[in-house]
């Protein structure tokens, strides 16, 4: 036994075996006729036969999927970045999160579409406890990452998840997907967690911190959706918050949360990948010598990259012109365009409520605040 084995995806010689088990789960059915409408079921039943390996089933079936999502419920994606990147190179993505399938879909057909290295993607292991769900993400090169432990099972847990990280992309050759945070955003201020940081520096052994971080080449991936189609989903937590008061999810909210961010309207989407993060590295150990310190003058590397490289679409300067009562932005919308916006609004919150209305609206502006608080300290 492998100490990854609690969390690593399936083996290539795994996979034919992994995948027939679930050919005939109802929600496997599903997933192949949205991904295929007019083919026989056995048509793609017989051709699970010829599937061997992980690519083959992201290639064959899970490529396609994402595509009939961008078909269905986007008015398409748009990419910038890629073109700098090496093709025989890993990279460790850090991204900000909006989507829990999505984000990490979407990026990886940009890779196979471009030529690059495709992702080992970081999930966590409540979104995946139903066996179906499970047994999928292992087939889509997830690997797991363990919710719910005691303080001392956690950092067991993330010394695993570190050196099973740093095995993907030194011995592997693999490049490997995070998300700056745990959990999804909710309110739109897209921040990494010293946390994630701390978990990949613990696999850095006798080397410097930022040495190790050199060696990681991480590339800050901004992704950035017109529309959420989760958002009114994401306003019980940010009510709750609100009134500080516990939330406690629903039993099927994570699943429903998925399917609506995998079906819901995105409107147009893009991805940027930013630079690799290098030369900071050594501005940075000339600089501070608390590692502390350190971490975090790299989460703000990480975070000024992504927060601006967002794409700025037109319902983040409607947001921000309704919150301030104000045209200021106007020039970058059309009034169509807000009326679409204060209509979704409308239909999927109580917009006599002001708190409500006043979350609904921040969680579309603040990228756009977020990206002007950061060119002003830039600049200073």
């Amino acid at each position: 036994m492998s100490k990854f084995d609690e969390i690593r995806y399936f083996y290539d010689h795994e996979v034919n075996e992994a995948l027939h088990s679930i050919a005939d789960d109802p929600m496997m059915r599903a997933l192949m006729n949205f991904t295929f409408p007019t083919t026989d079921d056995q048509v793609w039943k017989d051709q699970f036969k010829e599937v061997f390996s992980i690519r083959d089933f992201q290639t064959h079936f899970v490529a396609h999927t994402i595509r009939q999502i961008l078909a269905k419920s986007s008015d398409g994606l748009t990419t910038s970045g890629f073109d700098r990147l090496d093709k025989n190179t890993p990279y460790l993505f850090i991204s900000n999160h909006r989507d829990i399938v999505l984000d990490t879909s979407l990026l990886n057909l940009v890779l196979l579409e471009s030529g690059l290295i495709m992702t080992a993607s970081a999930i966590g292991d409540n979104l995946v406890r139903k066996r179906f769900l499970n047994v999928l993400a292992k087939l889509n090169r997830n690997f797991l990452v363990q919710r719910g432990l005691s303080l001392r099972d956690q950092l067991r847990s993330s010394q695993t998840m570190s050196e099973y990280i740093d095995q993907q992309l030194h011995e592997e050759n693999r490049s490997v997907w995070i998300a700056q945070r745990e959990g999804r955003t909710k309110n739109g201020n897209d921040a990494t967690q010293q946390g994630v940081l701390k978990m990949l520096a613990m696999a850095a052994g006798d080397q410097s911190l930022t040495d190790y971080f050199k060696s990681l080449k991480i590339v800050p991936i901004s992704i950035s959706y017109e529309y959420d189609p989760t958002d009114s989903l994401k306003m019980p937590q940010l009510l709750a918050q609100h009134r500080d008061e516990e939330y406690i999810k629903g039993k099927n909210e994570d699943f429903t949360t998925m399917l609506s961010g995998i079906l819901g309207q995105k409107k147009r989407i893009h991805l940027h990948a930013g630079d690799v993060i290098d030369t900071e590295l050594d501005d940075i150990a000339a600089t501070i010598e608390n590692k502390n310190k350190q971490l975090q003058a790299i989460a703000q590397i990480i975070d000024r990259s992504i927060i601006e490289n967002y794409k700025l679409w037109p319902t983040k300067f409607i947001a921000y012109d309704l919150i301030h009562h104000t045209d200021k932005y106007a020039s970058q919308y059309t009034e169509q365009e807000k009326q679409l916006f204060i209509r979704r609004l409308e239909m999927r919150i109580d917009p006599s409520d002001a708190v409500s209305k006043e979350y609904f609206l921040s969680m579309y502006a603040n990228p756009l605040i977020n990206k002007l608080k950061s060119e002003e300290n830039f600049s200073e």
